[in-house]
């Protein structure tokens, strides 16, 4: 089947489009240095309206990963550092009683902003964790009976430290089924290295960073992303990888419908930012573990975080080689 023939009717993205995030992606990584994988990985994210775990061992680079993102982007920035006695009110705000008016008034939270940098965000309470879910879901959050809308566009960018970190409490399922995609940085290699070392306060730094559009653009993209077609025999392909994740032995819970929407959308907005107006079955490939790895759960519960990390990225790289693409 020639991929290419079932989609000559669909019109292409905007003149311009590939240029808009390549520009972004080049801003990112004037600070990140080589790791252009996970960058494209996190702007596929901001494009298609979702929202981004970080995880990875501390000083690699996260946080800064997701603060040059946000800077990137015109539009209001918050970040928020969790800590273990940390609040629900702490994050979406609290009804305040005002003498002068003889009434509560609702002072907002950190969470009222177009990003929002989640730092370390294992390290508080589930109860504390949980305020995100409405957040995350719906982009507004209840308090008292009265429902607050959050400004668009809303993304969290969080970051996570590895489970056996001291002091972490780990991410609900319900929690983790929010975020559309998780990366890991990892180390540079040493030449990438060795120039943040050499750079460090010379070379351009997150605070030097300008922003390359602004959110009325990054919205005009997402909406770019709904038009992207799916033909169906590559949705089809995109089923047999999520229903293979669910019947697998080796998964004791495999993805859920919000992941397979998710990994859906994502690939329409990798076509988009390779210039495409349809999706094909390497978009889907291309995605499948970043959207899928922390969403499953193997069926040993007795791996250390970094073998269950390595024997998540085994089990699905059989997943993916099981199914074969349409064409």
């Amino acid at each position: 089947m020639d991929g290419t023939k079932l989609h000559v009717t669909h019109a292409k993205p905007e003149s311009g489009t590939a240029q808009i995030i390549d520009t972004l992606i080049e801003n990112v990584e004037s600070v990140i240095f080589g790791k252009t994988d996970v960058i494209r990985r996190a702007v596929t994210t901001l494009i298609a309206g979702g929202h981004l775990l970080i995880e990875d061992i501390p000083g690699v680079g996260k946080s800064t990963l997701a603060h040059t993102l946000a800077r990137s982007v015109g539009g209001s920035f918050r970040r928020i550092q969790f800590t273990s006695d940390m609040l629900p009110s702490d994050i979406i705000g609290i009804s305040v009683f005002k003498k002068e008016s003889d009434s509560f008034e609702f002072v907002p939270g950190p969470i009222f902003a177009n990003f929002v940098l989640a730092d370390e965000i294992n390290r508080t309470s589930p109860r504390t964790q949980s305020a995100l879910l409405e957040a995350m879901n719906d982009a507004q959050v209840s308090i008292e009976n009265t429902t607050h809308r959050l400004p668009r566009p809303f993304m969290i960018l969080a970051t996570q430290n590895p489970l056996e970190s001291h002091g972490t409490y780990p991410l609900p399922e319900s929690q983790l089924d929010r975020f559309m995609m998780s990366v890991t940085i990892g180390y540079p290699n040493t030449s990438d290295e060795m120039r943040a070392v050499v750079s460090q306060g010379r070379e351009t730094g997150v605070d030097d960073i300008q922003p390359v559009m602004n959110t009325t653009e990054l919205e005009v993209l997402q909406r770019q992303v709904d038009r992207i077609h799916i033909h169906e025999d590559v949705l089809d392909y995109l089923m047999r990888m999520v229903n293979a994740s669910r019947l697998s032995r080796h998964i004791r819970l495999g993805v859920s419908t919000r992941g397979a929407i998710f990994l859906k959308r994502a690939a329409q907005a990798s076509a988009l930012m390779n210039g495409r107006s349809y999706v094909t079955p390497g978009d889907v490939k291309e995605l499948v573990k970043p959207v899928f790895t922390h969403r499953v759960i193997l069926a040993s519960n007795s791996l250390s975080e970094r073998d269950r990390i390595v024997e998540t990225s085994h089990v699905l790289d059989d997943i993916i080689e099981s199914q074969n693409a349409p064409y």
